[in-house]
C-alpha cells in the first residue's frame, strides 16, 4: 500500500496536496526551518527550496535511504547505483540557496571560428569516472533521476506520456546550474507536436533558440529527446527527433558512423524491441539561419513504461516487474563502467524491508562475480541474482 507524505512544519501536520502547503513551506523557507518528513519515527529532516516562485520540500543530501520505502523520498543507498562516486563532487547540492551545481565535462558554447566537437563527439564504451565531472550520458541519468522515471508503481500504469516526460523532465533541470548558468537556459525538450498548434509550437522553438552570439563564442543546446530516425540527407545525415516532425538535426558523416557504432547494441534492440524508446542527449548548435547541427551525443534505451535499461534482460525483468505490479526503483549507471556490476532494480514492495536485483550478463567473468560477491556483501538489502542466459530467471521475492 502507497504511503501519501506527511510533513510537520513548525507546529503543524501536513500531506501532500493539503491547500496550506504552499503558505507553510514559504514561512519554513523565510524562518529557515527544516520541516520533518513522518515516513519514520522520529521524524527526518528536509529543507524548503523556492525555484521560480515555488516552495519545494526536498530531502536532505545523503538522506534518501532514511526515509521508509513507501515514501516519496525514499531512495536506496547510493553505493547500489553510479550515482554514489559524483555526490558531492560533479554534483553538488547548496540546501541553503536550494541549487544544485553540475560539473559537465562537455562543452555548451563554441567559437565561431573552431567546431566544438572534441574526440568523437560520442561517449565512449566504458568511462572510467573520476567522480569529478557529469558526462552526457551522467547528465541523462541524473535528470532521469530527479524526474523520477526510474521509479514505479501500479498506479503509474498508463500515465507516461512524452506530455509527462518533458514536464517533469523541466521540473528537474530547475534549481540545478551547470557552467554558471542555470540549466533550465540551455536544455531544450521538444514539446508535444499538434498539427492544429504548429505555427505557435515552431514561433516559440524559433524565438527560443534564435540566440546572437556574444564574446565570439556561440551557444551549444543541450538536447533530449526520442529518436524517430536517422536518414541520410544530400550531405550527410540528418537526426528525426519525435515532435520535432519541421526540424530535422544535421550530423555529418563521421558523427554519424561514430554513434552508429558507439551504439550498435542500443540501436539493435531498439529495432527488435517496438515498443522501447531511444532517448538521445547531445548539445547542438542552432545557426542563425535556423538549421541545427549535433555536436555530441549518448543514447539511453527505455521501456515502453519509460523505464531505462541496458541489455535484453535487464528488459525482460522490468517488463516482469511491471506486468507483475511490482513497486520499484531502477539503477542507473551513470559512469561507471559496464563491466562493473550494479543493481538492476531495488524492490520497495516487501514488508520485511528492500531487497536488490542484480542480473548477471552471460559474458560476466571471474572478476565481475567477484566485485558482485563484494557488493553484495557490504549491502544491508537482501539480493536476488538472476545468471542471465544461463539459469532461467528465479521467482521474485513475494510481496507477503
Amino acid at each position: 500500500m502507497e504511503i501519501m507524505s506527511t510533513y510537520q512544519l513548525a507546529e503543524e501536520i501536513v500531506r501532500d496536496g493539503d491547500p496550506r502547503l504552499e503558505a507553510l513551506l514559504a514561512a519554513c523557507h523565510a524562518d529557515k526551518r527544516r520541516p520533518l518528513c513522518l515516513c519514520q519515527d522520529p521524524g527526518i529532516e528536509m529543507y524548503v527550496a523556492q525555484i521560480r516562485g515555488r516552495h519545494i520540500i526536498k530531502r536532505m543530501p545523503n538522506s534518501g535511504s532514511h526515509h521508509h520505502p513507501n515514501c516519496d523520498s525514499y531512495e536506496p543507498p547510493t553505493d547500489l547505483s553510479g550515482l554514489g562516486p559524483l555526490i558531492g563532487s560533479a554534483i553538488q547540492e547548496n540546501v541553503e540557496e536550494g541549487q544544485t551545481n553540475l560539473r559537465l565535462d562537455f562543452s555548451l558554447s563554441k567559437t565561431s571560428r573552431k567546431s566544438s566537437q572534441s574526440g568523437s563527439g560520442v561517449e565512449r564504451d566504458s568511462v572510467a569516472s573520476t567522480g569529478n565531472k557529469l558526462s552526457l550520458r551522467s547528465t541523462l541519468h541524473f535528470l532521469w533521476e530527479q524526474a523520477e522515471f526510474n521509479r514505479w508503481s501500479p498506479s503509474m500504469s498508463g500515465k507516461r506520456t512524452w506530455y509527462t516526460v518533458r514536464k517533469f523532465l523541466m521540473q528537474a533541470a530547475e534549481g540545478k546550474k551547470a557552467k554558471g548558468s542555470p540549466l533550465t537556459d540551455f536544455l531544450f525538450v521538444p514539446e508535444v507536436f499538434s498539427i492544429d498548434h504548429k505555427d505557435e509550437i515552431t514561433q516559440r522553438r524559433m524565438t527560443r533558440l534564435n540566440k546572437p552570439p556574444e564574446g565570439g563564442r556561440r551557444q551549444l543546446w543541450l538536447l533530449v529527446g526520442e529518436v524517430k530516425e536517422i536518414q541520410e540527407s544530400r550531405l550527410g545525415h540528418k537526426l528525426l527527433i519525435k515532435h520535432l516532425p519541421d526540424f530535422p538535426i544535421m550530423l555529418d558523416e563521421g558523427l554519424c558512423r561514430r554513434m552508429t557504432n558507439r551504439f550498435a547494441m542500443e540501436f539493435a534492440l531498439w529495432n527488435a524491441l517496438n515498443h522501447s524508446h531511444l532517448v538521445l542527449i547531445g548539445t547542438f548548435e542552432a545557426s542563425p539561419s535556423g538549421i541545427a547541427t549535433l555536436q555530441t551525443a549518448a543514447l539511453m534505451l527505455a521501456t515502453e513504461t519509460w523505464l531505462p535499461f541496458e541489455s535484453l534482460f535487464e528488459y525482460t525483468l522490468l517488463d516482469t516487474l511491471v506486468r507483475n505490479n511490482r513497486r520499484f526503483i531502477k539503477g542507473l549507471r551513470y559512469s561507471v563502467p559496464a563491466t562493473q556490476p550494479l543493481a538492476s532494480a531495488v524492490l520497495t514492495d516487501i514488508p520485511s524491508g528492500p531487497v536488490a536485483l542484480y542480473v548477471v550478463p552471460p559474458d560476466a567473468g571471474e572478476e565481475f562475480n567477484i566485485v558482485l560477491e563484494s557488493l553484495i556483501a557490504e549491502s544491508d538489502f537482501p539480493s536476488w541474482i538472476w545468471r542471465a542466459g544461463i539459469d532461467e530467471m528465479p521467482d521474485l521475492p513475494a510481496m507477503k
